[in-house]
């Protein structure tokens, strides 16, 4: 009997990660969840074991590349990574930036994407059929105004996943780049904005019906499915109403 593929989720402790590890779960992989808030994940994973599927919590920060070493030493064999930690902070214009928020958006989504891909690519490898899920964003692929900390790494994240398909092409490991637009979710544009909530709800405001979590997660798990030989190196998703990430209908 062939043993259940596994999966690994960074920032699986709520939004896109905790959708994406929901949607493996349901697709039957036995998944690992990771993310600095050991309380959330563990809640989730008793809530996909209560609900039959195989899923465990290990509390993990990706920019702690000891503990993340330490972390790939339980995996001989890995199907599926899922790298979602990151986040923005900050929607200052590149003259008032605050350096140490870029620092903090890099060290979490370039160097901590690169910390666990290095860590797991051995066991990837290993699997003889590895998938690589590099979650980045619209931001990787063109600039706004107030987001160049954000946009700068992302771009990080883009050149990081377009370099190592290039480098590790003929393995039997794929890269695939899933780029969301507006994506509503409960932390992300609170988080950016320090808690000010009435900001946050102003990114959103008049837009009608922009992606949920659960939109993202259902194109991860659309993206991993597919037969072997098939690699989505990009997929970008936004809501119907955004054209850009300038360019937003608002009915307003």
């Amino acid at each position: 009997m062939a043993a259940t593929p596994i999966a690994v989720v960074t920032g699986a402790s709520s939004g896109i990660g905790a959708a994406t590890a929901r949607t493996l779960a349901a697709e039957g992989f036995r998944v690992v969840l990771t993310a600095r808030r050991k309380d959330r994940i563990e809640a989730l994973a008793a809530e996909l074991t209560e609900a039959g599927h195989q899923a465990t919590a290990y509390a993990l920060d990706v920019t702690d590349r000891a503990a993340v070493d330490e972390f790939a030493t339980a995996f001989r064999s890995l199907a599926v990574l899922v790298n979602n930690a990151g986040g923005a902070l900050g929607a200052d214009p590149v003259a008032t930036g605050d350096p140490a928020d870029w620092r903090q958006m890099y060290e979490t989504n370039v160097i901590g994407t690169l910390n666990v891909t290095q860590a797991l690519l051995p066991a990837l490898t290993a699997s003889g059929d590895g998938t690589i899920v590099i979650l980045s964003s619209t931001a990787a692929l063109s600039s706004y105004e107030g987001g160049g900390g954000y946009v700068a790494a992302k771009h990080g994240e883009h050149v990081l996943a377009e370099t190592l398909r290039l480098e590790i092409v003929g393995t039997p490991v794929r890269v695939i780049e899933v780029a969301p637009g507006m994506v509503r979710t409960e932390e992300f544009a609170t988080t950016r904005f320090r808690g000010d909530t009435e900001k946050a709800a102003k990114v959103y405001a008049g837009v009608d019906a922009p992606l949920t979590a659960e939109d993202v997660a259902d194109t991860i798990g659309w993206a991993v499915t597919r037969p072997s030989h098939v690699n989505i190196d990009l997929l970008v998703v936004r809501p119907r109403a955004q054209a850009s990430n300038t360019k937003v209908h608002r009915t307003l």
